[in-house]
C-alpha cells in the first residue's frame, strides 16, 4: 500500500502522522510511505532520517494526497487539505467531527474512508488511541492552569502550591477518566488542594485507592459543582462522551459566580467543550477572559510537546496502520470491531451514530457501510 504523511498545517501543530521507526517498520513489510518534506522537522526528525528509513520525500501536500492510498495524520484535516481527499482513499487521524460540521460535511462530500482515532475501542471499551494524547494533555492541564494562573497572563497570582504560610490553590477536575486522573496525579505532586468529580463510583474508588486521601473525590452532581465553582481558583474540563459533544457542565452563571483572575482549561474543547464560555483558542493566542476569568481552551495542547506526543501516539496507533496497509479497510475493521468503532464517515455516508446524531443526518452502520462497496 502507498502510505502517505502531509506535514501538519494546523497553528504551532508540530507532531507527525508517522515517526521513523514507524516507517521503517511499514516498508521493512513491503509497503511505500510518502512524506511530506520537513514533515518530523518539528519533533527533531530530518528528511534524510526518513531517507534512511525507508521513505520517499515528496516536495508538497498535494503530491502526497494525490499518490496515497491511506492519508495518516494526527490532527483533523484543514479546508484546504480535505478539498485534496479523494473517494475511496483511506484517512487515519484524529477527526472529532461531533462540533465540526464543516469538517463532517466536507467528508461526507470527498467519499473517503474516514476512521477517526478517538472512537477506535478495544476489548475492554476503552479508547487506546485517544489514551496517549488524553495522558499528555491531563498532564499538560496543570502546567497551562499554573501559567495562566500568573499575573501576566490575568490571572490571581496564585502559585499553584503555595508556600509555607501561605495555602495553595483550590483546583477542580470534572472527570476521573485518563485526562482527569492525569491531572490529578501532576497537581499532587504541586501540592495543590484538588478536587475531583466523576459519575462513575467504580472510577471514584479506583482513584481512591490509588491516591489515598490526597485528593478529595466526589459524585458529580449540579449541586456538588454549584458549591464548588465559587472558590475554585482553577478549574480543569476533563469530561468525555465517546464521538459526542461534551455536555457543558460549567455555566455561563457559574462562570460569573467564579473569582476574579481563576482559571478555566478546557480540555474537552476538541469535542465542543465542556464550559458554556468556551471556544477553541490556538497556541499563537491560548487564552481569552470572560467575565474575569481566564479561559484556556487551546484544542491542540500535545502539540506544545510535539516530541513526546507524536511517539507516544505512534506506540499507539502503528499496529491498526500496520493492519490497514496489510490487510485493507474492509478485513482489517471487520476483524475487530474495536477498530470498526473508528469508522466516522465512509463514501459519502456518516457510519458513526453520535456524530449523526449531532448534526440530525441519516447514520448507516458501518458494516453495512462496508458490504455496500
Amino acid at each position: 500500500m502507498i502510505i502517505g504523511v502531509p506535514k501538519e498545517i494546523k497553528d504551532h501543530e508540530y507532531r507527525v502522522g508517522l515517526v521513523t521507526s514507524s516507517v521503517r517498520e511499514l516498508t521493512s513489510l513491503g509497503h511505500h510511505v510518502l512524506i511530506e518534506t520537513q514533515a518530523g522537522a518539528g519533533i527533531g526528525l530530518s528528511d534524510a532520517d526518513y531517507v534512511k528509513a525507508g521513505a520517499e520525500i515528496i516536495s508538497d501536500a498535494k503530491e502526497v494526497f494525490t499518490r496515497s492510498e491511506m492519508i495518516v495524520k494526527v490532527k483533523e484535516p484543514q479546508a484546504g487539505e480535505r478539498s485534496l481527499l479523494r473517494e475511496g482513499q483511506i484517512l487515519f487521524t484524529y477527526l472529532h467531527l461531533a462540533p465540526d460540521f464543516p469538517q463532517t460535511k466536507d467528508l461526507i462530500n470527498s467519499k473517503a474512508i474516514c476512521i477517526a482515532y478517538e472512537t477506535v475501542t478495544d476489548s475492554s471499551g476503552k479508547l487506546p488511541l485517544l489514551a496517549p494524547m488524553s495522558e499528555v494533555a491531563g498532564r499538560m492541564s496543570i502546567q497551562a492552569g499554573a501559567q495562566t494562573l500568573e499575573n501576566s497572563h490575568g490571572g490571581r497570582g496564585l502559585l499553584l502550591s503555595g508556600v509555607p504560610g501561605v495555602e495553595p490553590a483550590n483546583i477542580v477536575i470534572l472527570g476521573g477518566g485518563v485526562v482527569g486522573s492525569n491531572a490529578a496525579r501532576i497537581a499532587m505532586g504541586m501540592r495543590a488542594n484538588i478536587t475531583l468529580l466523576d459519575r462513575n463510583l467504580e472510577t471514584l474508588r479506583a482513584l481512591d485507592q490509588e491516591f489515598q486521601g490526597k485528593v478529595t473525590l466526589l459524585y458529580s452532581t449540579n449541586e456538588a459543582i454549584d458549591k464548588l465553582v465559587p472558590e475554585a481558583d482553577l478549574i480543569i474540563g476533563a469530561v468525555l462522551i465517546p464521538g459526542a459533544a461534551a455536555p457543558k457542565l460549567i455555566s455561563a452563571e457559574h462562570v460569573k459566580r467564579m473569582k476574579p483572575g481563576s482559571a478555566l482549561v478546557d480540555v474537552a474543547i476538541d469535542q465542543g467543550g465542556c464550559f458554556e464560555t468556551s471556544h477553541p483558542t490556538t497556541h499563537t493566542e491560548p487564552t481569552y477572559i470572560v467575565d474575569d476569568v481566564v479561559h484556556y481552551c487551546v484544542a491542540n495542547m500535545p502539540g506544545a510537546v510535539a516530541r513526546t506526543s507524536a511517539f507516544a501516539l505512534n506506540n499507539a496507533t502503528l499496529p491498526y496502520v500496520i493492519n490497514l496497509a496489510n490487510k485493507g479497510y474492509k478485513k482489517a475493521l471487520l476483524d475487530d470491531p474495536g477498530f470498526l468503532a473508528g469508522m466516522n464517515v465512509m463514501y459519502g455516508k456518516i457510519t458513526c451514530k453520535e456524530v449523526a446524531d449531532a448534526f440530525n443526518l441519516h447514520y448507516t452502520d458501518p458494516t453495512v457501510a462496508i458490504s455496500m462497496h
